[in-house]
């Protein structure tokens, strides 16, 4: 693959309300539309003063219309919110879905991550729906996500599968005071009505053993139907982060093969088919240089040969991993990632369209996006 075109989204503006600009998904409308959905803040970790924005770009890249925030985070259980995510995905009957990531603000001194804990403040899913490619959106529903009655941080779009159904994902974390065993989770919860309601549900990843913690999970539904979900893996015993993990389902969700290890490093994004029936796959190297990288497998996803990588972006400062000892060690270095997390989705010529966060620190990132082409 290479890297044909790339671009700002939205740029981090130092000592605003948007210095930090991160956690971008994308999606690509009928009408051939961009349409990107990011979180801004003041900074990456203060949970005051963040918000969720949209912009949209109808000439691939080039220019993209102001950012705006269409929402007002409603009260749950009479306690007041903000959203932390918007995540769009384009419908087959025209209509644009937005998952929206609540996270409880009642009380503003709190982190979104108990280190005590190792809890999370309330986090639960809305969503929104647009008629009109975006312009203007319903009301945010509340998700009923039983039964899964803890914090559910969105982990990527809706899927639109090849049955007709779509597929919510999320995964499990526990109660920001809870002082029981963290069981960490990845989830599916399926509607056959255009996301009214979600009765179906799955667990997709989990460990009984508690070692392994399958986080960031990244399904993408392929060009035959499977679902191919890959994962940022965590060794809880050893304090370290293990190759990129996978497994696949043939059933559109319902069931999944065993587990098998990629040869790569790093946290993934969305895996993406290809014209020539490979699949590619962007992700985050952070064994050196934070890297954001692609690569391409011609055998299901089980391994991506190194010769195909392709480097998307590299940041401007030294390897931001450190040994660790325990899972706060952990939480501590993420909040300190200046780039990350990148989203991906096709394009209708065959080409790959990326989203990331990147920037000269921390707290001043711009969302930004690049074009790969087969």
């Amino acid at each position: 693959m290479r890297l044909v075109a790339s671009g700002i989204v939205c740029p981090g503006r130092q000592g605003t309300a948007r210095s930090s600009c991160a956690f971008a998904n994308i999606a690509v409308l009928p009408n051939g539309r961009w349409l990107c959905g990011f979180r801004g803040g003041p900074t990456k970790t203060q949970t005051v003063g963040q918000h969720v924005l949209l912009t949209c770009s109808d000439d691939e890249g080039r220019s993209w219309s102001p950012p705006v925030s269409p929402f007002v985070p409603p009260p749950v259980e009479g306690r007041p919110g903000l959203f932390r995510a918007a995540v769009p995905t384009a419908l087959p009957d025209g209509r644009v879905l937005l998952t929206l990531c609540w996270v409880d603000h009642s009380d503003p001194s709190l982190p979104f991550f108990n280190e005590q804990t190792e809890g999370l403040l309330d986090t639960r899913l809305f969503h929104a729906w647009s008629t009109d490619n975006g312009e203007t959106w319903s009301e945010p529903v509340l998700m009923d996500t039983t039964p899964y009655n803890v914090p559910t941080p969105v982990t990527g779009p809706v899927l639109v599968l090849r049955n007709g159904e779509l597929a919510c994902q999320f995964e499990l974390n526990k109660h920001y005071n809870d002082t029981s065993t963290w069981r960490h989770s990845s989830v599916l919860m399926f509607s056959g009505d255009g996301g009214t309601s979600w009765p179906g549900h799955v667990v997709v990843s989990n460990d009984p053993a508690n070692r392994f913690f399958y986080w960031d999970q990244r399904p993408g539904v392929l060009a035959d139907g499977r679902i191919l979900d890959v994962f940022w893996t965590y060794d809880n015993q050893a304090a370290a982060y293990l190759n990129i993990h996978a497994r696949e389902s043939v059933d559109h969700g319902r069931t999944w093969s065993e587990m098998w290890v990629t040869n790569v490093p790093g946290q993934p994004a969305q895996p993406v088919s290809l014209a020539d029936g490979r699949i590619a796959m962007v992700y985050v190297d952070r064994t050196g240089r934070p890297t954001i990288k692609v690569r391409a497998s011609d055998d299901g996803g089980h391994t991506f040969p190194a010769e195909t990588e392709v480097v998307i972006a590299s940041a401007d400062v030294e390897r931001q991993t450190t040994a660790k000892q325990i899972m706060q060690d952990a939480w501590a270095e993420m909040e300190a990632f200046s780039l990350g997390l990148p989203a991906t989705t096709p394009l209708p010529n065959g080409d790959v369209l990326v989203v990331y966060y990147a920037g000269p620190e921390t707290d001043v990132t711009d969302v930004r996006w690049a074009r790969l082409r087969p």
